[in-house]
């Protein structure tokens, strides 16, 4: 079997390597804290942490519903005629929809006219009886009752022509209801009740017409998240618009953006005991009717702001058992450990609550070689031209290029 001497000897390329594997192994068994002997610091590259103003976006799923969403009843009972409009089509206000048969309600309007009639005449003839008394009565020949009674008498017959004219107006009423008129201007619905059909008044339902232009859009914001934000705005960390009256875009189920921009004009004061959440509500233009009642969508708000916000890539944040922290470099070029309280997220960074004054340099680039050195060890920031740790190591030998450098002795 050979020993370890004889493979030495028998090897000369294993001899000269094996001096240089053992510095390699003695200078990796070194404390951290600083750069192996012999080698640079790490070149790092950092950010200076500047406060500055950053907007901030909120996203929620949402569903479009109409601007208004009114029920067609009928206000009388009768048999529907016809429908008069065509289903999912835009109506008028005003327009008719349907018809119930108007048969019954002429008739009665013909009654109602007559009894107005009766009742002129019995008026007419009451006021000539009073009439003809007041000279009897000033010759004294005829006496106070008979005038007192005749006085009554047109009272009461001009009482009943007022109420024989409130039925001929009721009837007429009644006559115009048989024609079924749009409440709103919008898309109708389809007829839920048929031609031929007993329509018992108010309480069947005829269909619906919905008014499209503008449309809401009904979302809610989770009772955490707007607690937070309560918070922030007590604190000073953001500022929201005026009356929360925030900027909203709509984001469609394909993904795609709606044109029109819409405002926030709504939230309640209630908390929804089955979702956790406060309904809050955006108005959207839609004239050319591209959103549609009862849709899913996603609404971003935008128009707060957080104020004087420090804001640090979110490369630059790690994770540890006590926390979040980053690597700061201190005045002697030496990285220190910074626990931090994070905030939100903005784009790429991380807002940092607390951690961090401005002017501190924060470790973008070379924050792994770092983790493995510790807290203290001195550091090279990048002046642009060095390639920081992870892209191409400092004093490293460029790899060749030159492919006949490459190529074999024994194979020129």
């Amino acid at each position: 079997m050979p020993t370890f001497t004889s493979i030495l000897e028998s090897k000369p390329a294993l001899r000269l390597a094996l001096p240089l594997a053992l510095a390699l192994l003695a200078s990796g068994c070194k404390p951290a804290g600083g750069p192996p002997h012999g080698f640079p610091p790490p070149v790092v590259t950092v950010t200076v942490v500047e406060p500055k103003d950053v907007p901030v976006s909120y996203e929620y799923v949402a569903q479009t519903a109409g601007f208004r969403e009114v029920e067609v009843r009928a206000r009388v009972t009768g048999i529907l005629m016809k429908r008069n409009y065509q289903e999912g089509a835009l109506v008028k206000r005003g327009e008719s929809l349907f018809t119930i048969d108007p048969a019954p309600f002429q008739v009665a309007l013909s009654r109602a006219e007559a009894d107005v009639a009766m009742a002129e005449a019995r008026l007419s003839q009451a006021k000539r009886e009073t009439t003809r008394l007041k000279p009897v009565i000033a010759a004294r020949a005829a006496s106070q009752k008979e005038m007192d009674d005749a006085t009554s008498a047109e009272q009461v017959a001009e009482a009943e022509m007022k109420n024989a004219q409130a039925r001929m107006a009721e009837a007429k009423l009644n006559l115009d209801y048989t024609r079924v008129e749009a409440p709103i201007s919008g898309v109708s619905s389809r007829a839920v009740v048929s031609e031929g059909a007993l329509v018992s008044g108010p309480n069947v339902l005829l269909t619906t017409v919905t008014q499209t232009d503008p449309m809401y859009v009904i979302f809610g914001i989770p009772d955490r998240e707007f607690l937070a934000m309560r918070r922030d705005v007590q604190e000073g960390r953001l500022k929201v618009p005026q009356g929360g009256r925030f900027k909203a875009e709509l984001k469609l189920a394909d993904g795609s953006l709606y044109g029109k921009p819409g405002q926030v004009n709504f939230a309640d004061v209630r908390v929804n005991t089955q979702t956790g959440s406060t309904e809050t509500r955006a108005e959207f233009a839609n004239p050319a009717g591209m959103l549609r009642a009862g849709e899913f969508s996603r609404v971003v708000l935008s128009g707060a702001v957080r104020p004087g916000a420090i804001v640090i890539p979110q490369r630059s944040v790690m994770e540890s058992p006590k926390g979040k922290y980053a690597f700061i470099v201190n005045a002697e070029n030496k990285a220190e450990i910074r626990p931090l309280e994070v905030g939100d997220w903005t784009g790429d960074g991380w807002i940092i609550n607390g951690g961090l004054k401005p002017g501190d340099r924060v470790v973008v680039e070379g924050v792994m070689k770092l983790s493995l050195m510790g807290p203290g060890a001195p550091v090279q920031i990048s002046d642009g031209k060095t390639p920081p740790e992870g892209k191409g190591a400092p004093g490293g030998k460029p790899e060749a290029k030159d492919k006949k450098a490459s190529v074999p002795a024994d194979k020129k």
